[in-house]
């Protein structure tokens, strides 16, 4: 494997990475993000389990989408123990998360958020956000695919090639959003 300055020379990158690199500050390592209230996006929720007793959770990464912090992301997690579930079925149900078995699959949509902020200090004195609360403000549908493949056609059981259905009838899987105002609970249906 070769110097990085020879792949960038070779690139005809050095100078202009040079550069940046000596009027770039560095990093700060702390990211965390000023307490109040933020417009983000939910652009993914995964399930996982938590490091010390392997708790079951299910964590929502937010995307802050304007203002100074514009592309910032932070995360809420909600667990599933006795304890919790009030709240947790609370948080979900305002994604329109009804049934378990409805986590299994990736979300719907991005679901816009207003976003309470504030700044948590755990036991070791570390910070960190924490959201106190969110509430949905808008669901923005996904643009459907166009290199997406098309459904699996659906076998032809009339005689005259015409199964009957209009081009239009035929269901893909945007058509689980409707073109008017969809309400979160509709979409994992």
């Amino acid at each position: 494997m070769g110097k990085l300055t020879d792949i960038l020379r070779d690139q005809g990158k050095l100078d202009t990475i040079e550069s940046a690199w000596g009027t770039t500050d560095a990093a700060a390592d702390f990211d965390t993000l000023p307490k109040g209230e933020y417009i983000a996006d939910i652009v993914k929720g995964d399930a996982m389990e938590s490091r010390s007793k392997g708790t079951p959770g299910y964590r929502l990464t937010f995307e802050i989408v304007d203002g100074d912090h514009a592309g910032g992301r932070f995360w809420h997690e909600v667990w599933f123990t006795e304890n919790a579930m009030s709240r947790t079925k609370r948080d979900l149900l305002k994604l329109g998360i009804k049934e378990l078995r409805q986590l299994e699959k990736p979300l719907p949509a991005v679901f816009r958020c207003r976003v309470k902020l504030v700044i948590r200090r755990d036991d070791d004195g570390n910070e960190g956000n924490r959201v106190r609360r969110f509430d949905v403000i808008e669901v923005i549908k996904p643009e459907p695919d166009a290199f997406a493949p098309d459904a699996a056609p659906e076998p032809q059981t009339a005689t005259s090639g015409d199964d009957g259905k209009d081009d239009d009838d035929k269901a893909t899987a945007v058509d689980a959003f409707d073109d008017g105002d969809t309400a979160a609970g509709d979409l994992f249906q």
